[in-house]
Parts: C-alpha cells; sequence; structure tokens
C-alpha cells in the first residue's frame, strides 16, 4: 500500500488482535489516504466492538476519522462496565457459547441463544433485529457491520466468561428468574398444577416448583442444586444482587 505512514498502538488488552511486533509500543502502518481509521483498526485485526477511544496526536476521533500523515495514532480498549445506550441490555450468543448462555439465564439475565449455526449473516441480523449484544469468540461475526453491539469472549472457560461478560457489561441480576433451556420467564407453581409433570419421587420429596411461562418446563430445586446455587452466589459476591 503507497500513501501516508502513521504510527499506531494498541492497549495491552487487544494485544492478542493483532500481531505480535504490534503488542508494544508504536509501529509504523502505511495507509492509502481515504480509509477511515475505523476501518485500518480492523484490517490490523482489532472488532471494533473491542475498541474504546480512538486518539489521533493525543486526541478523541471518531471511527470514521482519516489520518492524516504522521498521525499518531493510539487504540484503547473499552470501558468498563461497558455502557450500551438504546435498548434494554439483552444478549446474543453464537452456537458455541451454550454453557455461558446457560448460566447467564440462570442469573436472570435475558440471553437468547441458537444451538444451531444458522450463520453469521443471520446472526447479526438477529442482533440488530432485537437489539441484541452478540457475544461469540468470532472475530469475523463481530465485524460485521450491521451488528446492533458485540462482545468478544476473551476464555474459552465458562467460569471465566461469565466472570467477564458481568464485569464488562454489569446487567442486573435476578437469578432463579429465567427458563435455562429456552430463557423464557419463570413463574411459580403450585404442585397439583405440574403433577402430572413429575416423577413419583419428585412429587413426594419436593414442595415448591417453578414453571417456564414460555416452553411450560417445570423447575425445582433437586439434587443438581447445589451446584447452581454456588456459581449464583459466586456472581452475586463479586457482582451484587440479591439470592431469589
Amino acid at each position: 500500500m503507497k500513501g501516508p505512514e502513521i504510527h499506531i498502538s494498541f492497549a495491552p488488552g487487544l494485544g492478542l488482535f493483532v500481531p505480535a511486533p504490534r503488542r508494544t509500543g508504536r509501529t509504523a502502518v502505511r495507509t492509502d489516504g481515504v480509509s477511515t481509521l475505523g476501518h485500518l483498526v480492523e484490517s490490523l485485526g482489532v472488532p471494533l466492538t473491542e475498541v474504546g477511544a480512538l486518539l489521533v496526536d493525543g486526541e478523541r476521533v471518531p471511527a470514521a476519522h482519516v489520518p492524516a500523515a504522521g498521525a499518531e495514532v493510539e487504540v484503547r480498549g473499552v470501558e468498563r462496565p461497558q455502557e450500551v445506550p438504546g435498548a434494554p441490555l439483552r444478549f446474543l450468543l453464537d452456537v458455541h457459547l451454550g454453557t455461558l448462555a446457560r448460566r447467564l439465564r440462570l442469573l436472570g439475565v435475558d440471553a437468547a441463544y441458537e444451538s444451531q449455526d444458522i450463520g453469521d449473516a443471520a446472526l447479526a441480523a438477529q442482533s440488530a433485529r432485537e437489539r441484541r449484544v452478540m457475544l461469540s469468540r468470532d472475530r469475523g461475526l463481530l465485524r460485521r457491520r450491521e451488528l446492533w453491539a458485540g462482545g468478544y469472549v476473551y476464555s474459552h472457560r465458562p467460569d471465566e466468561q461469565l466472570r467477564d461478560v458481568l464485569e464488562r457489561f454489569a446487567p442486573p441480576l435476578a437469578p432463579w428468574t429465567r427458563c435455562t433451556a429456552c430463557n423464557g420467564e419463570l413463574t411459580g407453581a403450585d404442585k397439583d398444577e405440574v403433577g402430572e409433570r413429575l416423577e413419583h419421587g419428585t412429587r413426594r420429596t419436593y414442595d415448591a416448583f417453578a414453571r417456564c411461562t414460555a416452553c411450560e418446563r417445570v423447575y425445582w430445586r433437586g439434587a443438581h442444586h447445589a451446584r447452581l446455587d454456588e456459581i449464583v452466589r459466586t456472581a452475586l459476591a463479586e457482582f451484587g444482587g440479591a439470592p431469589a
């Protein structure tokens, strides 16, 4: 590429997106003289969903800014907690993040999830249509222009993924209020109302039940409850809220 040369530096947290030589200090980049700074940053590997402030010669500029020759560019990461204006905070997760989706729902966070791979275009369109923050480890998906908003999930471990999302977006927590299977809202259910759906041992042992208002799945605090309760208590201790 023949054009103006600029110098660019990336925040340490963005280092995994760029080649090793660009991870420390300023490096030279030859531009075409017409591309925006946002396009340039993405061409170097960083999705704009992960970019906070863009500074040129110490002054904040929009992603649409076209840098001139000799510009000193600083690319910062998003500030945490990150505000997502314009819609209630809710999420859309891709096919690889099923465990994270279920844990967010366990905490009462609105988290839509596609268990089948419907493709990047369809996911981006759903994000825009429903105004959901797209969560993914797919950098290409997060670079799609039609996304409403997005966030890269930095870890492959569910515990770390959950902590990362809660720290970054600070969603309000309301444990035990959403169906972990379909994301519908739960409501209390009398034992007599759901009795025909229960095994005999469950009917005999438990008295408190909830039912999903969308898929009608029935919930009770059974043998698996201790493990789920630990996830809830850990999240509430670190990120606030009160147990349900």
